[in-house]
């Protein structure tokens, strides 16, 4: 018996399209899928874009909310985000579950973790006042953090994930003179300064590359975290009180990265008592767990914050040079905006630990012939 074509659809006018084709690929696919949900067409509009050519759009039925991912197959590969949304979701976290997913054309139907992240619940204007009897009003939604990134550190396994190592390093931290220094600022850099910053590429990578390995999220921090439905959250597990998103790019490397990206953020900054407590927390939490950490982490936790810095230096430049390759090769300006929180946290670490010296004045100097 022949089946009668599903008719497409009409969807929001808010939904721009450049490509006629995927939309009516994606009208097509809407309509085989909202059946099954009771989606109401008529409900779809953006939701939110992030720094890659993904984007997504909310869709609700009579009862709640989906996600829909926009995923262009020639640009974004889905299936990372697919098997490692299986591997948050086995260690316990809450993440979005895929209700369907159109492989060749990159459309997915996801559940609604909610529509506020971490950072637009954060008390951004807080002072940290720690005294015995108070703590910062903060520190409950970083404490939800931690919990859940050290049930997803506990679940680590060698061979299941690409591994964080010294080639990976390398290609990221090459983006910092690739992208800020020659096309955003327009240096070149000469022989002494290019000898400075590959001495200093190469002891940061031997610093980040002896801490032990566990699952790195890669991009750990507020804004891809959720603050989920009230529903969500009956008889949620500690690891559950906060949804995880944007984990498609997890590896197998340092302990010390996601602690770091999620206390040096993109988007905010933290008064260094805060930073230090929370990240004296995850170091409790991580040695009660028994994660693999350093001996001399275990009694020392200097020795332990300044791995974490030393990784974050390493993020930090690499998303300088991130950030500029948004603005001039994807047309994304908004993100440049950030870089001097990342030019500041790169000079308060270098300025920490003299065999990064050299590295501040280089980046000093850079700064000043940019500006002049």
């Amino acid at each position: 018996m022949l089946q009668t074509p599903t008719p497409p659809v009409t969807t929001s006018s808010s939904i721009i399209w450049t490509d006629t084709i995927r939309q009516s690929q994606f009208n097509t696919w809407l309509a085989r899928v909202a059946p099954a949900q009771h989606l109401q067409i008529a409900t779809l509009r953006p939701a939110s874009a992030d720094a890659s050519f993904r984007r997504y759009f909310r869709i609700d039925s009579a009862a709640k909310s989906f996600i829909i991912m926009d995923a262009p197959p020639d640009k974004e590969d889905s299936a990372p985000f697919v098997r490692i949304a299986g591997l948050l979701s086995s260690a316990g976290l809450l993440v979005p579950q895929i209700l369907d997913w159109q492989a060749e054309q990159g459309f997915m139907l996801l559940s609604d973790l909610g529509a506020k992240t971490m950072l637009d619940v954060l008390d951004k204007q807080a002072g940290y006042e720690h005294t015995s009897s108070t703590v910062s009003s903060n520190l409950p939604l970083y404490d939800q953090a931690l919990d859940a990134l050290v049930a997803w550190q506990l679940t680590s396994k060698l061979g299941v994930l690409p591994p964080y190592d010294e080639a990976l390093l390398r290609r990221e931290l090459q983006l910092f003179p690739d992208w800020y220094i020659a096309k955003h600022c327009g240096i070149i850099l000469d022989a002494r300064q290019q000898a400075i910053l590959d001495k200093a590429f190469d002891i940061i990578v031997a610093n980040n590359l002896a801490s032990p390995s566990v699952f790195v999220h890669r991009d750990y921090m507020p804004r891809n975290l959720m603050a989920p439905y009230p529903e969500l959250l009956k008889n949620a597990a500690p690891a559950q009180k906060l949804g995880v998103l944007d984990f498609q790019d997890a590896v197998y490397g340092p302990i010390t990265y996601d602690i770091a990206s999620l206390m040096r953020d993109a988007f905010l900054s933290w008064e260094e008592d805060f930073v230090l407590d929370v990240t004296i927390r995850y170091w409790q939490k991580a040695k009660a767990a028994g994660l693999p950490l350093l001996d001399e982490w275990l009694d020392d936790f200097g020795a332990f914050y300044k791995a974490v810095e030393w990784m974050g230096l390493q993020r930090h430049l690499k998303i300088l040079g991130i950030f500029a390759r948004l603005t001039l090769r994807d047309g994304k300006p908004k993100y440049l905006a950030d870089t001097p929180r990342f030019i500041a946290y790169v000079r308060n670490t270098c300025n920490r630990y003299t065999p990064l010296k050299p590295l501040l004045r280089l980046v000093d100097e850079i700064e000043a012939a940019h500006q002049s």
